[in-house]
C-alpha cells in the first residue's frame, strides 16, 4: 500500500511563512518524483512545485517562484515545501503527489500524470 501524510499546514498573515511536510510510505521512494498541487474552493487543483528523484531538478508555477521551495529528504521519504512570503491567494488545501518515472532529473506539471497523493493540508493566509 502506498500512503503519503502532509502535514504544516495552518493560518499565517500576509508575508509569513510556513513549510509543508510529506511523508511518503512507498516501497523505493527514490523512483518517484516527487510534487505539490494545491485546491481552492471552487477551483480546479493547480501546480505549485515539483522535485525529480534525486532533488536535481525543480520545477515551480509561476505563482510561487522566487517565493516557495521544494526540497526532498529521500534519507527520510519525505518531501518538504518551504512557503515564503505567503498571499491571500495562496489560501487553498495542499496536496502531496507523488509520480513513478524513470527519468532521473525530469518534473511533471500535470496532476493526472501523478500516482499516488495525500489527503491534504490546509493553508489559510489572512489579510
Amino acid at each position: 500500500q502506498v500512503q503519503l501524510v502532509e502535514s504544516g499546514g495552518g493560518l499565517v498573515q500576509t508575508g509569513g511563512s510556513l513549510r509543508l511536510s510529506c511523508v511518503a510510505s512507498i516501497r523505493t521512494f527514490t523512483n518517484y518524483a516527487m510534487g505539490w498541487f494545491r485546491q481552492a474552493p471552487g477551483k480546479e487543483r493547480e501546480f505549485v512545485a515539483a522535485i525529480s528523484r534525486g532533488g536535481g531538478s525543480t520545477d515551480y508555477a509561476d505563482s510561487v517562484k522566487g517565493r516557495f521551495t521544494i526540497s526532498r529528504d529521500n534519507a527520510a521519504n519525505t518531501v518538504y515545501l518551504q512557503m515564503n512570503s505567503l498571499k491571500p491567494e495562496d489560501t487553498a488545501v495542499y496536496y502531496c503527489a507523488a509520480e513513478r518515472i524513470w527519468r532521473t532529473t525530469v518534473v511533471t506539471t500535470t496532476a493526472n500524470e501523478y500516482d499516488y497523493w495525500g489527503q491534504g493540508t490546509q493553508v489559510t493566509v489572512s489579510s
